[in-house]
């Protein structure tokens, strides 16, 4: 094998387009460009044939038909859609994705849960989950438990949502009120957004919770982002400073609220995982790969026997010597290098899951443009999977990891993050012994049904689902 080329890498996780609630095998088609098809076609196979973490399943090169459009063609290579690979995907313009992997992106910064609000499923309401910190969404003033029922004066139904959240660079959202058993429009509450680039801490909330003799770290983290362009460690150099209010505190049970939370750096894993992993050794292993026998015998041949062995590092802030078991609060949207925080951790110490099965993603991938610069397309590949320091690597299904103890998180309106009556909290709290208030007398709740199983956000799928390593390269290696 001959080194042709270094691509950076992205060690990447599932991807559910939440934003345009496509299924999981739908392609995102970002642009439109006049290319020669057979080119671009010989280029995705190569590729393929090298890297991909199934590539003696793939046909042979005279066996496929080159005639067919580059995303055709792609996507008749992907080995068995349904059941392994549910996430490589391509894009005709790179740097529009490789931005979304970098954390930049227009929106209006809303994230939310979508549900019926009549019993003859006519209509539907977006319940705001989260609001992204500086976006326009907070500036106008929206925040979590918010409930949006029209766009642009139209009616929110089942068929229309993803065009009207789509209908522009500015949307006028009208807004509902919870009656105690219905959702009813307000007419008289409105707002308009308008995109704006946003770049936002991961850190959504953070609390030291105190109650009967017992303290509780909380801390909502939305994705794994180490910092901005301009501070490369801000956001994880934010993580140590609130696990350092932490350990001042003496906490002595830590809830990890991972709920909105669908991946991002690899890097930013490591810092999470290690200011929480009990009785920390740099000889401690948090995760290892697998890619396919060339790369395997590649980076073996290169690094040495642990070259694909990633461990935690020192952190000064850890507060793993004061606990025994972390509370992590999960969905259908927890995925990648989330999951990977929950399975790294459990050879160490006791992981409570709590509310739903997570996305199911233990694959990496790169995302890789073409060298040469002749077209804009790029291959977002699966080059292997990840396991834990026991070789655990069993929940790369649609059931993801299974929760220790299933709550259903559709009950609205949504509290603050915070509150100890917020449904996934208070089942943390409570399974710690903690009595929260009398939820009663701070207004009914209802379940609702919802449309979609996680939740969407407005930003395009620039952290769902992925895990990305950085300061990386990936070596294409081809005969």
């Amino acid at each position: 094998m001959k080194l042709l080329r270094k691509i950076h890498v992205t060690l990447a996780g599932t991807l559910l387009l939440f934003m345009s609630a496509c299924r999981e095998n739908d392609i995102n088609i970002l642009a439109d460009l006049p290319v020669n098809k057979t080119s671009v076609n010989s280029w995705i196979y190569e590729l393929m044939r090298d890297g991909y973490f199934w590539y003696d399943q793939l046909p042979s090169k005279n066996g496929t038909d080159s005639s067919l459009a580059p995303e055709e063609y792609f996507e008749k290579l992907v080995y068995n859609r349904q059941t392994h690979d549910r996430f490589s995907m391509i894009t005709n313009d790179y740097d529009v994705m490789q931005q979304q992997f970098n954390g930049i992106t227009r929106a209006f910064g809303l994230h939310y849960m979508l549900a019926y609000t009549d019993p003859s499923k006519t209509k539907i309401a977006a319940f705001l989950s989260h609001v992204s910190n500086g976006s326009p969404a907070e500036t106008a003033g929206l925040r979590r438990g918010d409930i949006i029922t029209k766009i642009n004066e139209t009616e929110l139904t089942e068929n229309n949502y993803n065009a009207l959240f789509g209908s522009g660079e500015t949307i006028r959202l009208s807004l509902g009120n919870y009656d105690g058993a219905t959702v009813t429009a307000d007419n008289s509450r409105s707002v308009s957004l308008t995109k704006a680039q946003i770049s936002a801490s991961p850190v959504a909330f953070s609390s030291v919770i105190s109650k009967q003799n017992k303290k509780v770290g909380y801390v909502v983290y939305t994705q794994f982002v180490p910092g901005t362009d301009k501070d490369k460690t801000l956001y994880d150099d934010e993580l140590r400073s609130i696990f350092a209010g932490f350990k001042n505190a003496g906490i002595t049970e830590l809830v990890l609220d991972l709920r909105l939370n669908g991946g991002g750096y690899i890097s930013s894993a490591i810092t999470l995982s290690s200011l929480i992993v009990s009785n920390y050794s740099p000889s401690k292993v948090f995760y290892r790969e697998q890619w396919n026998d060339k790369y395997i015998k590649y980076w073996e041949q290169k690094n040495g026997p642990e070259a694909l062995t990633y461990k935690f590092t020192a952190e000064q802030n850890n507060v793993g010597n004061r606990l025994n078991r972390v509370f992590v609060l999960t969905s259908q949207g927890t995925a990648s290098a989330s999951e990977l925080i929950i399975n790294g951790l459990k050879p160490y110490m006791q992981v409570v899951t709590i509310g739903d099965h997570t996305a199911g993603k233990n694959l990496f991938g790169s995302l890789i443009p073409d060298e040469k610069k002749r077209w804009k397309y790029g291959l977002y590949l699966m080059l292997g999977q990840t396991v834990n320091a026991r070789g655990e690597s069993d929940y790369g299904t649609v059931h993801g990891i299974l929760p220790t103890q299933f709550v259903d998180d559709s009950k609205v309106p949504f509290r603050p993050f915070g509150d100890e009556n917020e449904t996934l909290l208070q089942a943390a709290l409570s399974e710690m012994g903690l009595t929260t208030g009398n939820s009663a007398r701070l207004g009914s709740k209802i379940s609702v049904q919802k449309i979609l199983p996680a939740a969407i956000r407005d930003t395009p799928a620039a952290w769902d689902q992925k895990m990305i390593r950085d300061q990386h390269v990936f070596p294409a290696l081809i005969d």
